[in-house]
């Protein structure tokens, strides 16, 4: 069993690393070589692990074209093998080696592009929970509102980038819009991903809101959250920001902060 363990982790050797076959597996291809056939392997391997990468990030693609796209995977595969069975925890690096990868240094936004799309990934196979019970926040009596600690679905997260990403994230999905012009000098983007009834949903939000779900997800209580978005932002609308949340299932439980 050791011996056939040993076969197996060389051929992967083989096929990922571009390593040496062992002379065992190089003896038992009668018809052609182990580099012909190994290569066949690997070329598999490559289309498999690209199309995993394009299905992560198809609005990358789009906006550098499908044979730059190519050159990104196949740079990216070559320095970051999967780790995993399941190929869908597979590219999480992509944003930090797009921001390195030379011919793209130009694409300033493409990085940040790159982790929208991974969050939006990551929010599609996120653990289902259940919304937000309204009927049972409706007991809670307001003298306790300032101590309620909420909780957020498994699949919202906050992208905070100095580009549009949220627009250009849009601009690229189905069905949109073909006439469409980005400013990427508009400024800066604070997007929300979750998702609802299997849908992931990219929204902006305001800087407000932002920082005070930032405050929420840091573990603030409703009290702590709204005074220190209040201290940055007079503006902040805290009546706005739960109904928006709540419509679109970002809210999902809360408790109550325990009395010392």
């Amino acid at each position: 069993m050791l011996a056939l363990n040993d076969d197996l982790s060389g051929l992967a050797r083989a096929i990922v690393r571009g390593e040496e076959p062992s002379p065992q597996i190089a003896a038992s291809y009668r018809h052609y070589s182990a580099a012909v056939a190994i290569e066949v392997y690997r070329n598999n391997y490559r289309g498999n692990v690209h199309d995993t990468l394009a299905g992560a990030y198809p609005v990358i693609g789009q906006l550098v074209g499908q044979d730059f796209f190519r050159r990104i995977t196949r740079q990216f595969i070559a320095q970051h093998a999967p780790r995993s069975g399941n190929l869908h925890h597979y590219g999480a690096e992509m944003a930090d080696f797009v921001a390195t990868f030379e011919p793209a240094q130009e694409l300033v936004y493409l990085p940040d592009v790159a982790e929208l799309e991974w969050v939006c990934h990551r929010a599609y196979f996120a653990d289902d929970a259940a919304t937000l019970d309204i009927a049972r926040l409706a007991e809670i009596v307001p003298g306790q509102y300032a101590d309620l600690i909420l909780h957020t679905h498994p699949s919202c997260h906050l992208v905070c980038s100095g580009y549009p990403v949220a627009s250009i994230w849009h601009a690229h999905q189905p069905g949109a819009n073909s006439d469409f012009h980005i400013d990427l000098d508009s400024g800066s983007s604070n997007a929300l991903v979750s998702r609802k009834d299997d849908v992931v949903m990219v929204t902006e939000l305001s800087a407000a809101d932002t920082d005070w779900l930032q405050g929420i997800q840091d573990g603030s209580t409703l009290g702590e959250a709204t005074a220190a978005t209040l201290e940055r932002h007079s503006d902040f609308d805290l009546q706005a920001a739960l109904l928006n949340l709540v419509a679109q299932g970002v809210l999902n439980d809360f408790t109550l902060r325990a009395m010392p």
